[in-house]
C-alpha cells in the first residue's frame, strides 16, 4: 500500500475533477485492488450511479441475449430517435465497457452509450462480456468477438445495419476494441473506426507512467497489477497481440482512431505511444490528451464536464465516419 506522501497534490488535479479526487481521499483512498472482486464491483456500480451521466434523452434501448461459448450474454442496443427510419443509418457502434476485465457492466456504462448514440446518430450495442477471475482471458475477448459476430449475422432480424462497425470502449474495453478492430474475425463487415478511451495497450506494464502513480487515485499501478493477475492465467506470455497490442502496432495502418488519454494515469504513456504509432503509420487519427485528469473520468462524466465534452467529440467523430463509405 502506498503512503500519502506518494499521492499527487490536489492542486495538480484539474479543477472539474478535483472535488471527486478529494472526496475519494477523504473516504480512505482505497484504489482498485484494495478489496476483493465482489465488493469492488459493488463499489464501482455505486460510484457510476452517483457520478455517471444520467438523463440522456432521445435514445431508446432494448436488451437481447446472445449465445457465446458455454453460455449466453446480454447485449443492450441503443437506438437514437434520429436513426428511426433513416436511410443512412451509419455504422453500428459496438461498445465494450471498462473495469479491468473484473468490474463494470452495461449498466455502469449506460450513460456513456446513450450519449454516444445521441451524438453519433448511430445504433450502439453494449456488450456485457463475462468477467474475470470467474472467466479469465481469453473468455472476455472471445465473448466480445462472438457478440459482434452474432450482431452481424442477425442484423436484418435485429433491424440494424452491421455492414460497417465502429469498435469503442474505455480502459480494458478499449483494449479489446482495438484488438478486434485490427483483427476482424470475418469479412462480413468493414471496420469503419475505433473510439478508444484511455485504453490498455501494454499489459507488460513497462512504461514509465506506471512508476508515477502509486496512490491517491482510484486507478494506480497496483490496481493494474491486480486486474492483470485476475484476468490473465498464470504463465501466459503478456507480450502477445491479444494482450499488448502496443507491442505489435509499429508500422501497422489502423482503422480511423479517436483516442483519449489522461495524464494522471498509469496507462498514460502507453496510450500516447499507441496514438503516435497510429499517426506514423498514416491512419486517420484524432487524439485528445487531458494532462491533469485521472483514469475513470468517463464513468464520472456526470460530475466532470471535460469528460462529457470528450465523449461528445467521440460521438461526432463517429458521425463523421458515418458520412463516408
Amino acid at each position: 500500500m502506498s503512503s500519502e506522501r506518494s499521492w499527487q497534490p490536489l492542486a495538480e488535479v484539474a479543477e472539474d475533477a478535483r472535488p471527486l479526487v478529494q472526496a475519494f481521499r477523504e473516504a480512505g483512498g482505497l484504489h482498485y485492488g484494495s478489496l476483493a472482486p465482489e465488493p469492488s464491483r459493488a463499489n464501482f456500480a455505486r460510484a457510476c450511479g452517483l457520478n455517471g451521466l444520467n438523463g440522456i434523452d432521445g435514445v431508446g434501448h432494448r436488451d437481447i441475449m446472445v449465445p457465446v461459448t458455454d453460455g449466453e450474454i446480454r447485449v443492450r442496443l441503443y437506438q437514437p430517435d434520429e436513426a428511426e427510419g433513416a436511410g443512412d443509418k451509419g455504422p453500428l457502434v459496438v461498445f465494450l465497457h471498462g473495469g479491468g476485465w473484473v468490474i463494470g457492466s452495461i449498466d455502469t456504462h449506460d450513460g456513456i452509450c446513450r450519449l454516444l448514440a445521441r451524438q453519433s446518430g448511430c445504433v450502439v450495442a453494449s456488450v456485457e462480456y463475462r468477467l474475470a477471475p470467474e472467466h479469465q482471458w481469453p473468455v472476455p475477448l472471445r465473448d466480445c468477438e462472438q457478440a459482434l459476430g452474432h450482431l452481424v449475422a442477425n442484423a436484418a432480424a435485429l433491424s440494424i445495419d452491421a455492414s460497417r462497425v465502429v469498435l469503442a470502449g474505455d480502459s480494458a474495453g478499449g483494449s479489446m476494441a482495438t484488438i478486434i478492430s485490427n483483427s476482424p474475425a470475418t469479412g462480413a463487415y468493414e471496420v469503419a473506426g475505433q473510439v478508444l478511451l484511455y485504453p490498455v495497450t501494454d499489459l507488460t506494464a513497462s512504461r514509465p507512467s506506471y512508476g508515477r502513480f502509486l496512490g491517491g487515485l482510484p486507478l494506480v499501478a497496483e490496481s493494474m497489477q491486480w486486474f492483470r493477475e485476475l484476468y490473465v492465467p498464470a504463465g501466459t506470455p503478456l507480450d502477445q497481440p491479444t494482450l499488448s497490442p502496443l507491442l505489435h502496432a509499429e508500422g501497422r495502418r489502423q482503422p480511423p482512431m479517436f483516442i483519449a488519454t489522461v495524464g494522471l494515469d498509469p496507462l498514460c504513456d502507453e496510450g500516447i505511444e499507441y496514438a503516435a504509432m497510429a499517426a506514423r503509420a498514416g491512419g486517420l487519427l484524432e487524439h485528445h490528451h487531458l494532462p491533469r485528469h485521472m483514469h475513470g473520468i468517463f464513468t464520472a462524466a456526470g460530475r466532470i464536464s471535460s469528460a462529457q465534452n470528450l465523449l461528445e467529440l467521440g460521438g461526432l467523430f463517429i458521425r463523421r465516419l458515418s458520412r463516408h463509405s
